[in-house]
């Protein structure tokens, strides 16, 4: 559905882009995730058409040149700074972007209800945008850039500052676009999100692809061991044939197989009192790929 070849993009000395190639199959939702200044919102500007590569290209549903107004109608935007009109109310802002995508008459009045409906913004619907908190205005973001039933929603962290109700209601909207099959390409900061709603992820620094798969293989191959914790009433007599670093009666395991070996405690004879596991999530390869130090 989705095809970037050797895609590159720079701005003066700087490379935004750095020949990015990936494919996004029909119906996948797919994270584009990385640090501030990866090249993520500049891939998406690419996508849409408002920025020209420097060399490759792309391919959006088997066709070429987003910037064709045939193929920008199979495209909904949900860009990271809310895009919305403060002065017009929820209505007045539906209708305006569903007569941009060619919406008229009884189509258009039944897909502002529907995108009214899809944000839980019905109660407020004659209430102008300057009126509605930051949750509200994200929600009616993201209906906004599915008026025309796109068959590509592209994404663009759509949870950044909302409260948590909105931001449930946002990520389950999502994964029920998922349902329907529509193709969704999502980039977030919060790594709990990508792992929740991504089938495959791309991780993006300096303008490159680091590694790309679902989330699952990621971990498993980048995360690094569990760390298991237990205390058990009594410590064991007999450390041999014991897995973990024992002190006292708390023993502390790195493992790949945290069942098991929690298991070779109980069939020990050892009684588990209080046990932590830390299994690794896509955070932790996220921060092994990208690095711990801050950027601005």
């Amino acid at each position: 559905m989705i095809r970037l070849s050797g895609v590159s993009k720079s701005y003066g000395p700087i490379q935004a882009v750095d020949g990015v190639s990936l494919e996004i199959r029909p119906g996948e939702t797919f994270g584009l995730l990385g640090p501030n200044g990866a090249g993520k919102t500049t891939t998406i500007n690419i996508l849409v058409g408002a920025l020209r590569p420097d060399s490759g290209h792309v391919e959006i549903d088997g066709a070429a040149d987003p910037t064709r107004p045939a193929l920008r109608r199979k495209i909904g935007v949900a860009p990271q700074a809310v895009s919305l009109y403060d002065e017009l109310t929820a209505v007045e802002n539906l209708t305006f972007f569903g007569r941009l995508y060619g919406l008229t008459g009884a189509r258009l009045k039944e897909r502002v209800e529907w995108a009214l409906k899809f944000a839980g913004l019905e109660d407020r619907a004659n209430d102008r945008v300057d009126t509605y908190s930051g949750g509200m205005q994200r929600r009616l973001n993201l209906a906004s850039a599915l008026l025309h039933a796109p068959a590509v929603l592209l994404l663009d962290e759509p949870t950044v500052g909302v409260d948590p109700q909105s931001r449930h209601h946002i990520l389950e909207n999502i994964a029920g676009l998922h349902n329907h099959g529509c193709t969704v390409l999502y980039t977030t900061h919060y790594m709990e999100e990508a792992q929740r709603l991504c089938d495959r992820v791309a991780i993006m620094d300096h303008g490159k692809v680091l590694a790309l798969d679902t989330v699952d293989t990621l971990i498993e191959r980048y995360g690094g061991a569990t760390i298991v914790e237990a205390e058990v009433r009594r410590p064991p007599a007999d450390l041999s044939g014991l897995p973990g670093e024992w002190h006292g009666n708390t023993v502390r395991m790195q493992t790949q197989q945290p069942f098991d070996d929690i298991a070779r405690l109980g069939a020990a004879g050892l009684q588990v009192v209080r046990l932590h596991v830390d299994r690794p999530d896509l955070e932790a390869v996220f921060l092994k790929l990208t690095g711990r130090r801050l950027r601005d």
